[in-house]
């Protein structure tokens, strides 16, 4: 078996690699760091779009692509959410943080034991799936932007995103082992 490398591959890639350089930034003592940090996110996600856009678009797609894309995503999740829990502790952030990380760890090993007994079709994503990785992505850039912008709270917004992306996160959960359960069965 080979792994075919292409265009969506590599930025694919870019976004774990961005990682690690945004995890420095993050830290850097230095005026514009929670700037770069935010860009270098926002600069991720835009690639997590663009990578799943070219391979729909010039048929690129490929098994290790479709592997590596979710990971690429609940990694950089996971470590920028652990990252903003430690410089903001708060205890409602912590546990929202975990809902999400738990939840991504959850439904990454249920979409891989639901493909092993051939019912993947049944746990793929959904509206409410995209709906919560929207308002989470939109916590998260806010979260690590930090300072108020243009007389608004960022900081308070992202809180309230969080919050909102947390439920939005359990409720997908419920969703989605509901279906996976429903089916064992069958």
């Amino acid at each position: 078996m080979t792994i075919d490398f292409n265009l969506p591959t590599y930025l694919t890639l870019l976004r774990i690699a961005l990682i690690p350089l945004l995890a420095i930034t993050f830290y850097l003592p230095w005026e514009y760091s929670n700037v770069v940090s935010t860009c270098l996110f926002m600069f991720a996600g835009f690639t997590d779009w663009l990578d799943g856009y070219l391979a729909r678009k010039m048929s690129l797609e490929t098994a290790f692509g479709a592997f590596l894309d979710p990971v690429a995503d609940k990694l950089m999740v996971a470590i920028v959410l652990v990252l903003i829990v430690q410089q903001q502790a708060s205890v409602s952030l912590a546990i929202a943080s975990a809902i999400i990380i738990g939840r991504e760890i959850t439904i990454a090993s249920l979409r891989e034991w639901m493909a092993e007994i051939g019912k993947k079709a049944k746990v793929k994503v959904s509206i409410l799936g995209k709906w919560k990785t929207t308002v989470q992505m939109l916590a998260i850039g806010f979260l690590l932007y930090r300072e108020d912008l243009f007389g608004l709270p960022i900081n308070l917004i992202g809180y309230w995103l969080l919050y909102i992306a947390a439920i939005l996160t359990l409720w997908s959960m419920i969703n989605y082992l509901s279906a996976a359960f429903s089916t064992v069965d069958e």
